[in-house]
């Protein structure tokens, strides 16, 4: 891969540019204005990070852990820049390459999480669940056919294997592709570079092996419906099936927001006491464990005490808080470090594991998300309000899935059916129609089945409880 080629600057729909001389932003640069005005990057506000419904000014959200992996992202670009200048020495990265770089690192972090349900990942969850076990129950009769039969027959496997996956950054494609309405049913219309750095798995849903022992396998990267796209961004950057460099890049910076901030967010809400953190990081794997490790460990203690020694009245909170910005740091040299040691694997499309994998950020960033798994993630608020967001993506997965079924079809639908629809956003149904135009009655049900999804993706937190309450007769 050629570093000319993998910051295109291109867009799905081509602009016409006029020398005008008033605009004198980047391609890049246009991209972030784009995300930062757009009604999709402001309804991240109001979507679950860890803790779901929390009113604490001080859990973070998705927007805030999207403004985070952005902030970390550009310092990475900044690091990793420069190394491939001064440590690599690669000519034929220009300084203005080094500049692209930092810019769509910056708009990928705010978007990357674009695509994400209501209710945090577990909303991923509930999806494919109810996907796996409504598909081969629910039945579909096509025009000419005397017997239904059921949806995981009639349509065919990749659109079946899209829903018993669906995942939250294939669907961030999808907003940003399409269901942003911007002009057209190109949605934003981004660059291609900064599409092809946020499709962190650069295949279909046919191709997901978790245990292949190649990262960009690990989930699906794009939906049967997005397949022009994403070959087209492909062919565009010269990716060829494999990851985008900077996709690499962007999920060490997710990784060390999610590392930190979940731990942060944990001590906050008392899942998770400073006593627990220092005892939990100095047992954790203590065979692996060498001394730049339990440096970093003894840092937390150290700024606990000097807490103390100030008269904070939380020491603990002051010292967690700090020790966490140090970490980040740490994180940031050890992504720096694992990219620079894997460059050329990288650029070959062979590399197949994260950035700080064989660094000394590795054990850390593992023993972090451990920590936060078994203190925050399976905590019983955690647990009880995941088992109520269930309760509210069968109802409106039920509800939903059923009115659409021969939604634009001869057969006639019920009163409740039509109105189920009209709820639907507007744009969300004028997209439907364009993609449909022309296509096959299966793949016109998958796009129906994908309208659904578009629309409960599309929700935050509140709107989805809310919409449950309303259509239950909940006051």
């Amino acid at each position: 891969m050629e570093w000319s080629t993998l910051l295109c600057e291109d867009r799905i729909r081509s602009l016409v540019k006029r020398p005008t001389g008033t605009d004198l932003r980047t391609e890049f640069e246009k991209d972030y204005h784009r995300i930062i005005g757009s009604a999709s990057f402001r309804r991240l506000q109001d979507k679950t990070q860890v803790f779901p419904l929390d009113r604490s000014d001080f859990i973070r959200t998705r927007l805030t852990h999207s403004l985070e992996v952005s902030s970390f992202a550009k310092s990475l670009g900044q690091n990793i820049s420069a190394s491939i200048r001064t440590v690599i020495k690669d000519e034929s990265f220009l300084p203005e390459h080094a500049l692209a770089m930092c810019d769509i690192l910056q708009c990928a972090g705010l978007i990357h999480d674009i695509g994400n349900p209501p209710f945090g990942h577990f909303g991923e969850t509930a999806i494919q669940d109810w996907f796996k076990r409504r598909l081969p129950e629910l039945r579909f009769q096509r025009s000419g056919e005397e017997e239904a039969r059921p949806l995981s027959e009639v349509l065919n496997r990749q659109m079946v294997e899209d829903f018993y996956h669906f995942e939250g950054n294939t669907q961030a494609l999808r907003v940003v592709t399409k269901l942003h309405f911007l002009v057209d049913e190109h949605g934003m219309n981004l660059t291609k570079a900064l599409l092809a750095s946020i499709i962190k798995y650069p295949g279909s849903s046919l191709e997901v092996d978790k245990h292949s022992g190649n990262i960009k396998t690990k989930k699906m990267g794009y939906f049967y419906a997005d397949r022009e796209a994403f070959d087209d961004i492909q062919a565009s950057c010269g990716t060829n099936g494999a990851r985008h460099p900077l996709a690499f890049i962007l999920e060490a910076a997710d990784d060390i927001a999610y590392a930190t901030a979940d731990i942060e967010d944990a001590v906050k809400k008392n899942c998770l006491t400073f006593e627990q953190l220092v005892r939990e990081l100095t047992e954790y794997k203590k065979e692996c464990q060498n001394e730049r490790y339990r440096d970093m460990v003894s840092w937390l203690t150290d700024k606990y005490n000097r807490a103390v020694s100030k008269g904070y009245s939380r020491p603990d909170l002051y010292a967690v808080q700090n020790w966490v910005v140090t970490m980040q740091g740490q994180m940031i040299g050890g992504a720096t470090e694992g990219f620079t040691n894997n460059y050329q694997e990288i650029m070959a499309g062979t590399y197949k594991k994260e950035l700080t994998a064989g660094t000394d950020a590795q054990l850390l960033m593992e023993a972090l998300g451990d920590i936060a798994y078994r203190y925050a993630f399976v905590s019983k608020p955690i647990l009880k309000l995941e088992i109520a967001a269930e309760t509210i993506f069968n109802f409106l997965l039920d509800k939903f899935v059923d009115a659409v079924l021969y939604f634009d079809t001869v057969r006639k639908q019920s009163a409740v059916q039509e109105k189920l629809v009209s709820l639907i956003s507007d744009n969300y149904k004028k997209l439907y129609f364009i993609c449909s135009a022309g296509k096959s009655e299966e793949e016109k049900l998958y796009l129906r089945l994908l309208l659904v999804t578009d629309y409960v993706c599309g929700m935050t937190d509140s709107y989805a409880k809310d919409l449950y309450q309303e259509l239950n007769g909940i006051a």
